[in-house]
């Protein structure tokens, strides 16, 4: 829902009454994720993509219904060979679509949602997507981080609560699915389908050194939806003129920032962190704090240097008392081989490793590969 938020916000307010499809489960290469959303306005305007174009034309037919019967519509749509080029996935994937219509009668929590999105503070929305009584499909709880209230309800107590729990653990770790329970919420029964898409505050990507180099990491981090923060200890660097992409300009010593990150509990499993100084005086320091006895969970942590300076580092790092172990976890040198010189190509193999990392690919050209293009964690 994120990607077509301000519309849909928009048409909220207005009292309008729209349809709100969403991807709720994929298989073998489906080309969108869990909570990619497309909408249909009571105007015939359409928002928003679920598939990149394979079955627009049938949800949008489908939201119109949905519009008109105020139904919500679980619809899976996949592949045959006479459905190829029509409304079937010519990638050879399968997509759930939950259509839904929302207005301020179907959905009046949304108004909150939005302004917790906003505010970049942690949210997720439970929706039943499949239920053994029709009636129940389409109830929506709104679930924030523990000691904050919820709001609305998915049937019962004893439902929300086992609800509240899962949805919680989901939402700490940024992550979306669709959970599977009994009509009463028993954990271990089927029947009634749950979607939960967790709307945490964007992962934060930490680059450190105010180089040409981080200029162009920070212009790519932003690209893919991180929170950039550019951190060096020389203010006549670190500024924002000379890093607007950026979200943040810190001027400080790295290890020291990341050292009061840490304590203000600031990263998390999403955090990348691009150590782009390349000078032992800072990088040292720096990686001994991240990926130390008492380091951050980050997904991610990359040096830049040539590979002399790695064996340089890592010399330094051993005699500081890192074990292999720990350095196991730095990618160094930093970014996949992509044959890059300039700054914003070094930018793009950097990225590329931090996605690569993320979904299991492994940086081979997909023409010499074989099976599912599109890898699901």
């Amino acid at each position: 829902m994120r990607d077509v938020l301000e519309q849909l916000a928009a048409w909220w307010e207005a009292g309008e009454q729209v349809a709100l499809g969403t991807v709720v489960g994929t298989w073998k290469s489906a080309p969108r994720q869990p909570g990619a959303s497309m909408l249909v306005g009571s105007d015939g305007e359409a928002v928003g993509s679920v598939s990149g174009g394979c079955v627009e034309g049938a949800v949008y037919q489908l939201g119109e219904e949905v519009i008109d019967s105020g139904s919500p519509v679980l619809q899976r749509y996949g592949i045959s060979d006479d459905e190829a080029m029509g409304v079937g996935l010519t990638c050879g994937g399968i997509l759930d679509v939950f259509v839904e219509r929302v207005s301020r009668d179907d959905f009046p929590e949304l108004g909150e949602v939005v302004a917790d999105i906003g505010a970049g503070r942690s949210v997720a929305v439970a929706t039943v997507v499949a239920h053994p009584d029709p009636d129940e499909v389409g109830r929506h709880l709104v679930v924030r981080p523990e000691g904050e209230p919820t709001a609305g309800s998915l049937g019962t107590e004893r439902l929300d609560d086992t609800v509240i729990d899962d949805a919680r653990g989901m939402l700490a770790q940024g992550r979306t699915a669709t959970l599977e329970y009994g009509p009463e919420g028993q954990r271990r029964g089927e029947g009634m389908r749950v979607f939960v898409a967790s709307y945490a505050p964007r992962p934060r990507m930490l680059v450190f050194g105010a180089i040409d180099f981080a200029a162009a990491v920070a212009r790519v981090g932003s690209f893919l939806g991180y929170r950039v923060t550019v951190c060096d200890a020389r203010p006549v660097f670190a500024t924002k003129s000379r890093f607007p992409e950026a979200d943040e300009v810190v001027v400080k010593w790295p290890h020291k920032y990341v050292e009061e990150q840490v304590a203000q509990d600031q990263l998390d499993p999403r955090t990348v962190a691009c150590v782009l100084t390349h000078d032992p005086k800072f990088d040292v320091p720096l990686l001994e704090v991240l990926l130390g006895k008492d380091a951050p969970d980050l997904a991610y942590v990359g040096a830049m240097g040539s590979r002399r300076t790695h064996e340089d580092r890592l010399a330094r790092l051993r005699e500081s008392g890192l074990t292999e172990e720990q350095l196991s976890r730095l990618r160094s040198p930093i970014g996949l081989d992509l044959g890059a010189r300039t700054p914003e190509e070094t930018a793009v193999s950097v990225a590329a490793e931090i996605i690569a990392l993320r979904w299991g690919g492994q940086g081979e050209p997909l023409s010499e590969t074989e099976g599912a293009i599109h890898r699901h964690g």
